[in-house]
């Protein structure tokens, strides 16, 4: 390796420049965080498998609809994407879903001005292998703690369509209350979403299972809280 850096110095010396690359986020079954190089192809290659049931639609963008090796190519590179682009005012946390040690699916958490508004608005997949076991509720349970918690969010919102049944599940579920409804297209036609919306009151306004949270010390200014 040039000038003596092996792989763990290079990631930590890269940590002093980029300290997300340490954030980690655990719940009872769940690490989320960022991937490395080979973790990131692992996870395009669940998304190659598939993400929902043949016919399903259950987001705006119509990615899920490409070929599966065009799917993992996309979540290689909205991921780089995402670090690509982001500053302290608008800003995009794509964190990989680990289960026993094995990405199983991504969970994004997003905001403009956050510094200012202190609102974030969530996103998931999660592998189809790994749907019905409840790990995409522990997903977003994960990132409304760290969103509440850690960066002093007030309020976290999340659209769904009307007959995604399994996010509005979660979004019931952890809180949320309805919102009004948002109309996009998608292959040419409207579709509707249900908006959700979830208070800081009502995130601590009933007792939650235990989320840990490490390496944050350091972060606040890429999130635009320093």
């Amino acid at each position: 390796m040039r000038d003596g850096y092996g792989p763990g110095t290079l990631a930590r010396v890269l940590i002093n420049h980029w300290p997300i690359r340490g954030l980690s986020v655990r719940t009872d079954r769940l690490e989320l965080r960022l991937p490395t190089e080979e973790e990131l192809a692992e996870i395009a290659d669940v998304a190659a498998r598939g993400v929902h049931g043949p016919g399903e639609r259950p987001f705006l963008s119509s990615w899920t609809d490409r070929p599966p090796a065009e799917r993992a190519r996309h979540v290689v590179q909205a991921h780089w994407r995402s670090l690509g682009r982001w500053t302290p005012q608008e800003w995009t946390l794509d964190l990989v879903a680990f289960h026993e040690g094995r990405p199983v699916g991504m969970q994004d958490l997003r905001a403009v001005d956050f510094g200012v508004r202190r609102e974030i608005v969530s996103g998931s997949w999660l592998g189809l292998e790994h749907h019905g076991r409840g790990l995409g509720t522990e997903m977003r349970l994960a990132v409304l703690h760290l969103a509440f918690a850690e960066l002093g969010a007030v309020s976290a919102t999340s659209d769904s369509f009307a007959d995604n049944h399994a996010a509005l599940t979660v979004s019931r579920k952890l809180g949320y209350r309805p919102d009004g409804i948002t109309r996009d297209v998608l292959h040419g036609e409207v579709v509707e979403s249900q908006r959700f919306r979830l208070s800081r009151e009502d995130w601590y306004g009933r007792e939650r299972p235990p989320v840990g949270v490490s390496g944050f010390a350091g972060c606040e200014a890429l999130f635009g809280i320093g």
